[in-house]
């Protein structure tokens, strides 16, 4: 995870750090040291030293001054603060400035406030200017840094049934046994199997991941085995496989349920015996290498219907995984939508605060079902329609869910309002309860029994005394 941040040294509060860009030819005596009690000032007199400063000092707020003149001077300015998007920046100007349409345009992209010169008698005024703005920046900057600590395996979660996928990695990382991580498309099961492999003693040596279902049948046995020269028509050369290509590392099969009975055969064979034979070669490689597998079809299911082997199931499932959907994560919703919304600002300049309160309903409201790349999706394209600072749902094309419904459309009666707010309540508890049905009633204030039965009036059988592998 690339996310930047800036350091924090631990000033005390009557020494609040504060860089002064001041590049204005006129005076104004008003904006001297001395006026700036409780901050330590660092004035820089070009953009090149301040550039400098901000290489060593870690800013949360600064204050510019400075002349708005020729294109050329301009643009520098505009590049330089979208560049520091990330500090609450305050302009002091002439109010001659503010006609000029290009300035007031710069300062409502790039600037938290800015106040007028001369100031007067109103240095306090912009004191507090600079106060309000480092305590909002320095809370973003908090919150930056827990997101980024809080994603040890580069995801991101503090819902319950994630810290139980995080502590199933750091366990399952410690052993060299075959792993099957289950789930729906885009709840992020390669980059479970990712996290595996970098916490593995074989993380210095390759992770090669194969696709199972999006390589035709025809090619995937070469793919996997590797071939020789002149094996078939147009092998004009000796091919390493994917299997061979993770010796002494770990080979991820995403969407293993897709394979063929007869490569299933093969990769049997590969698992049981540790080796494999190029196409075209009667000679067995020895290859050591840990299978992480995944898919999102219920392989229990394909083997009762004979989709799918039951001895090589067996043999990919000796630890498993689950990983849960989007829906049942909780509040971890808003805090991925936070996460992706910080990880791509810098593709925005800084002229992206966040989202509205709205956005947030919207998105908590939102069922998600392509889970994590639904939501980066959303929030991509919310960052690329947005036309303000704030997010909106309509950005996130979300808007729909808050609209109230037109006359005749999808209307319940009250009784299925019920059921459906029943049973959305119901499945709620047991995702946070990680689905212990004792634990659920007690929180739902019933009993057992009768839990049970309304498990089974909303047909959640497939939720019911399950639990995380």
């Amino acid at each position: 995870m690339n996310m930047t941040h800036t350091k924090e040294r631990p000033y005390p509060e009557t020494e609040r750090a504060l860089l002064m860009i001041d590049l204005s030819s006129r005076p104004h005596p008003e904006l001297s040291p001395a006026g700036f009690r409780g901050w330590h000032l660092h004035v820089a007199t070009s953009l090149a030293e301040a550039e400098s400063l901000l290489q060593i000092e870690p800013f949360i707020v600064g204050l510019a001054c400075f002349d708005w003149n020729d294109d050329a001077h301009n643009e520098a300015l505009i590049h330089f603060f979208q560049q520091h998007h990330q500090i609450a920046w305050i302009a002091a100007i002439w109010p001659e400035q503010l006609q000029d349409v290009g300035l007031r345009r710069m300062l409502f992209e790039n600037f938290y406030d800015y106040c007028s010169l001369p100031l007067g008698d109103n240095m306090e005024h912009l004191s507090i200017i600079l106060g309000h703005a480092y305590g909002l920046y320095h809370l973003q900057h908090i919150e930056s840094r827990k997101l980024e600590s809080d994603a040890p395996f580069e995801m991101v979660g503090a819902s319950p049934l994630m810290l139980d996928i995080f502590e199933q990695i750091r366990k399952v990382a410690k052993t060299d046994a075959a792993v099957l991580i289950t789930g729906e498309s885009g709840t992020g099961k390669e980059l479970i199997a990712r996290a595996i492999h970098q916490r593995s003693s074989r993380r210095n040596h390759p992770f090669i991941p194969v696709n199972c279902g999006a390589l035709p049948e025809s090619l995937i046995q070469s793919e996997l085995f590797g071939y020789e020269k002149g094996a078939f028509t147009g092998a004009s050369q000796r091919r390493l496989g994917r299997i061979e290509a993770a010796h002494q590392g770990s080979l991820f099969l995403d969407e293993v349920g897709d394979l063929a009975a007869n490569l299933q055969a093969h990769l049997l064979r590969f698992l049981q015996e540790g080796t494999i034979e190029r196409l075209g070669s009667n000679q067995s490689l020895e290859i050591n290498t840990r299978v992480i597998a995944a898919t999102n079809i219920d392989l229990e299911t394909a083997v009762k219907e004979g989709r799918f082997r039951e001895d090589l199931f067996y043999r990919l499932s000796v630890l498993n995984i689950r990983v849960p959907a989007l829906r049942d994560r909780g509040a971890d919703k808003e805090l991925l939508a936070r996460f992706f919304f910080n990880k791509f600002a810098s593709d925005h300049k800084g002229q992206l605060k966040g989202f509205t309160q709205e956005a947030i309903n919207a998105i908590n409201r939102h069922t998600w079902p392509g889970n994590v790349r639904e939501m980066i999706n959303r929030v991509r394209r919310g960052m690329i329609m947005s036309d303000n600072h704030m997010i909106t749902p309509q950005d996130l094309n979300l808007e729909t869910d808050s609209l109230p419904l037109t006359p005749g459309e999808n209307l319940k009666t009250l009784e299925e309002a019920r059921a459906e707010a029943e049973r959305t309540v119901i499945e709620h508890t047991l995702s946070q309860c990680r689905h212990n049905v004792s634990k659920a009633a007690k929180v739902l204030d019933v009993s057992r029994v009768t839990l049970y039965r309304m498990i089974e009036k909303h047909h959640l059988h497939h939720h019911k005394d399950s639990t995380p592998h």
